[in-house]
């Protein structure tokens, strides 16, 4: 599928579905419970159902009810699944899912992989911690990328790694606790600190103790935890919202994301400073986000919490005044896509002036037309290209649009709602 989009003027309001990141640790955390669990207003989205497909898969019942998924918990004892656990395009699911994977008993053993992207995502420092720990995880090509193999189940103990991607970190949180003893985590390097803030989140609400020092570079978990059953609403989610926010920032629109919660632990949520500092009027309210278009002027944006910003960060630069620098978020390029050459290479096609740096890009102010550009089957960069599309003469086609139904099937709705031209 491709998306036509005309230039356009964005004006009115839009409901934010929940967000991914909460709905995965969601999943993962109520199929490891004991007892029943009830996850109100999930992610409705193929990440979302990857996550669910995987738990079940390990023995979980899930139940979907109108606005509810109903989860019958393991008590953390997942079962050697019967056959081959497909993430498909769900990097967070595959390296969570991992890790419960090490929480196996008996002789079984479990197979992952996921889709061609998904396969081009390292996991050998998550394999090398959980094999540290105990189990055996081994990728089968011997790359450090999927698909693995995981026998065994991890005792607790010590482990080093080096976080490139925050999913690692995370995934061992979720399911060490479960673990027969302690463990303890060195992490001499983290990207992306707001997702394990989210984490650590999810595991004291739940009745999971963690200690770890300040800086998040040290975690002690003691073993033989349970997690209680969840009972909570999924969040709004600003990773999603970035788009909608991003185009309100632009001369001419002005637009509502309903559903937001400032004081959550989304890390995305740093999108409003960015706003705020690249010159639109942002007003947070009650239950959302309103931003109006203006003067917009470049800035340098230390990325390093949100990377999943940075496409959309990417276009807005390019209408901004000046130079814009997007810096400190080396892990972009082991996203979907590599997301700093992706978002250069298409942005040039549509004339924007951008240098790619080893950890961001700068970015010109530029006058943008209309072409036909590649989406990568990265949802993200879909999204932010087809905003991109909005503000320029003539029709642009972003091709391979199906990717967005990964995190935002309703995107193209919504686009449509605000008074987006989109074919």
């Amino acid at each position: 599928m491709d998306f036509v989009v005309e230039k356009s003027t964005l004006n009115g309001a839009v409901q934010i579905p929940g967000s991914k990141s909460h709905t995965i640790r969601a999943v993962a955390i109520a199929a490891l419970a004991e007892g029943t669990s009830r996850i109100f207003s999930p992610l409705d989205s193929a990440d979302a159902h990857a996550s669910r497909r995987v738990y079940r898969q390990f023995g979980a019942r899930i139940e979907e009810l109108e606005g509810e998924w109903r989860v019958q918990g393991l008590g953390g004892n997942p079962s050697p699944p019967e056959d081959i656990i497909d993430v498909r395009n769900s990097g967070t699911t595959m390296r969570v899912a991992l890790g419960s994977a090490a929480l196996m008993t008996g002789s079984g053993l479990a197979v992952l992989t996921g889709d061609e992207q998904v396969r081009r995502r390292p996991c050998g420092p998550l394999a090398a911690a959980l094999t540290a720990l105990g189990a055996r995880v081994e990728s089968c090509l011997g790359s450090g990328n999927p698909p693995f193999v995981v026998r065994g189940r991890i005792r607790g103990g010590e482990a080093t790694i080096e976080a490139v991607t925050s999913q690692y970190v995370s995934a061992l949180l979720i399911n060490a606790p479960l673990a027969e003893g302690d463990t303890v985590l060195h992490v001499p390097l983290l990207n992306e600190k707001p997702y394990v803030m989210m984490t650590l989140d999810w595991l004291a609400r739940q009745g999971v103790r963690v200690d770890h020092d300040s800086g998040l570079s040290e975690f002690r978990i003691p073993g033989g935890q349970r997690y209680r059953p969840v009972n909570r609403p999924i969040p709004a989610d600003f990773s999603s919202a970035t788009f909608f926010l991003a185009a309100g920032a632009l001369s001419g629109n002005r637009v509502g994301c309903r559903g937001l919660d400032m004081s959550d632990t989304q890390g995305d949520k740093a999108v409003v400073d960015y706003l705020r500092a690249m010159g639109a009027s942002v007003q947070v309210e009650a239950d959302a986000v309103v931003v109006e278009g203006g003067a917009l002027r470049g800035c340098e944006i230390d990325m390093n919490a949100t990377p999943d910003a940075l496409p959309m960060m990417a276009v807005l630069a390019c209408f901004a005044e000046g130079t814009t620098r997007l810096t400190n978020v080396p892990q972009a390029r082991f996203k979907e896509t590599d997301r700093i050459h992706v978002m250069r290479t298409e942005l040039e096609k549509m004339g924007a002036s951008v240098t790619e740096l080893p950890d961001g890009m700068v970015i010109e102010k530029s006058a943008l037309h209309n072409a036909d550009v590649e989406g990568h089957g990265d949802h993200r960069v879909i999204m932010a290209l087809s905003i991109a599309a909005t503000q320029v003469a003539g029709a642009t086609t972003i091709h391979g649009a199906d990717a967005v139904d990964v995190t935002y099937p309703g995107f193209a709705h919504d686009l449509r709602g605000l008074g987006g031209l989109l074919g």
